[in-house]
């Protein structure tokens, strides 16, 4: 875990001067152009239970339903969004010790307690901006699969697991048919019906 907390502010620091300068681009662009409140925070279930609120780019008009309006955002908020430039403020969850940059990604608390046992287990190591589900499907795979690869990251976690994915992630994020097939994705909401 220490190990990987040195990692976390190491990489932090060394993209800092892109990271800040996307963020202040980013921050003036989504305030002309989806106004105030220009960042979107919430509470999220992370390490070992603990709630925590996660910060993002606001891309959803307020007050609406996110499965309802997921396919009729402007170009600019599905661009921000199918690129994970809207994940930019949680390096700030990184710098305080919520998240990591990789990891299992962190989801609503109404979700805690309709877990089994074995994927409370995802919550043993930081949830992350990115993870193994995401290299693998993002929304388009199963809350099965997610879980599977959630729990499969916990169970193998590594310094060059996590670079890995980093690297694969980024190479994602550039290809265009990643980019596109994933505009029109959401995730569906968990329940107690949802495969586990």
């Amino acid at each position: 875990m220490k190990k990987k907390r040195i990692f976390d502010l190491t990489l932090l620091f060394l993209i800092s001067p892109l990271s800040l300068s996307l963020l202040i681009i980013l921050t003036i662009l989504n305030l002309l152009l989806n106004g105030r409140p220009v960042f979107f925070k919430q509470k999220r279930i992370g390490y070992l239970n603990r709630v925590f609120t996660i910060y993002k780019f606001r891309t959803m008009p307020i007050g609406t339903d996110y499965n309802n309006n997921i396919k009729n955002l402007s170009r600019w908020n599905k661009f921000l969004r199918s690129s994970s430039l809207d994940e930019i403020p949680e390096f700030y969850n990184i710098l305080i010790g919520d998240m990591s940059f990789v990891g299992p990604r962190p989801l609503l608390t109404e979700y805690l307690n309709l877990y089994n046992k074995q994927n409370l287990r995802r919550h043993d190591v930081l949830p992350g901006i990115t993870g193994l589900a995401q290299i693998n499907g993002r929304n388009s795979i199963s809350w099965k699969d997610k879980f599977f690869y959630d729990i499969e990251y916990v169970d193998n976690q590594s310094i060059y697991i996590d670079v890995k994915i980093i690297i694969l992630t980024i190479f994602k994020i550039f290809n265009y048919k990643y980019i596109n097939s994933s505009n029109d994705v959401s995730m569906e909401k968990f329940n107690e019906d949802s495969e586990q």
